[in-house]
């Protein structure tokens, strides 16, 4: 089953998929669907002796372009309809053992070039509103495969909490008549407080509003609503900023670290958001201290409202000096 449900108290869609109750959890390493497949051994996903990075079709997507009738029927009070989408799976590497940390600068520019490549391949499809690439790292965050992943997913609509975001952004822009994204950054800039890495194109930052203890933003630093807006010169930054807030994020602790990694840009319903959208990416990793998560209890996860027990500042100023050690070591 896959169906979409509206919920007439929020004004939200969710969507079912019961299929995926039966997809695969944390398999022993000798039998990750993400390893090439080996002469001689199980078969896997990826049907090749040795690869790059892959892109292929979830196995036990949540979305389809077939979905099927919904299994409830619409009523003008619970609408339905079905799961049309798109679920892709991005592996980074062949090496199980790797994370996107581990990848060189190289790898990492020319995975935001499959990134580019695929935004742009599921944004021209019918039906696609929002192209969202993400990846979930670790088992603190639920992931059911170690194997250095990401995915994307091709929506029918532009989801709550980027919706939010793109009207407050409208809503700047109409008060203003700028960028709220680029008034965020110069703000950012102007005394460095939470800046964690700047680079000649990009910013990483923890937010003055930050949510969640470790969390960074890396924006782009001029106007450009998507990756396919990047020029050569700032894919090249965007890899080397992104490569150093993720060294950064594993030498914090002293251990590889859990993370949402989201990608936040314009979305393709041709609605006309490119003035008030800005490339970025966000990560919210679940620890707030070495042995401590952030749980998203009752005010979090029922009241919408975040309660964070950190202060930014002081938290951009220990992951400024975690990837100054992440970068001394490299130069070792």
């Amino acid at each position: 089953m896959r169906e979409r449900r509206f919920d007439p108290t929020t004004g939200e869609w969710v969507t079912f998929a019961a299929h995926r109750q039966n997809r695969t959890f944390l398999p022993p390493a000798e039998y990750c669907p993400l390893d090439a497949t080996r002469p001689g051994h199980v078969p896997t996903e990826i049907d090749r002796p040795s690869y790059d990075m892959v892109v292929f079709d979830n196995k036990f997507p949540s979305l389809s372009e077939d979905p099927g009738p919904p299994a409830m029927p619409s009523t003008p009070l619970y609408p339905t309809e079905p799961g049309y989408g798109v679920c892709e799976v991005v592996v980074y590497s062949e090496v199980h053992e790797a994370t996107l940390a581990a990848l060189s600068r190289r790898r990492i520019r020319g995975l935001i070039e499959l990134w580019a490549d695929r935004y742009a391949l599921l944004a021209a499809k019918d039906g696609v509103d929002y192209v969202f690439i993400f990846e979930n790292k670790g088992e603190a965050i639920g992931v059911t495969l170690h194997h250095p992943h990401g995915q994307i997913y091709a929506y029918p609509e532009i989801p709550p909490k980027l919706f939010r975001e793109l009207v407050a952004a409208a809503d700047h822009r109409d008060e203003t008549g700028r960028n709220v994204f680029l008034d965020v950054v110069e703000r950012e800039l102007s005394d460095g407080l939470r800046v964690v890495v700047e680079g000649a194109a990009f910013v990483a930052f923890v937010p003055f509003w930050a949510r969640y203890p470790y969390e960074v933003h890396i924006v782009a630093r001029r106007h450009a609503p998507s990756l396919l807006d990047l020029t050569d010169p700032e894919r090249d930054d965007l890899a080397d900023v992104l490569k150093q807030v993720l060294i950064g994020y594993d030498a914090l602790f002293g251990f590889s670290m859990p993370y949402i990694m989201a990608l936040h840009q314009c979305p393709t319903d041709d609605a006309g958001w490119e003035p008030m959208t800005q490339f970025h990416i966000e990560f919210t990793p679940p620890h707030r201290t070495a042995t401590k998560l952030k749980y998203l209890a009752g005010s979090e996860a029922s009241a919408g409202a975040f309660i964070n027990d950190t202060v930014p500042e002081a938290t951009a100023a220990e992951l400024r000096a975690a990837v100054a050690r992440a970068l001394a070591a490299e130069e070792v």
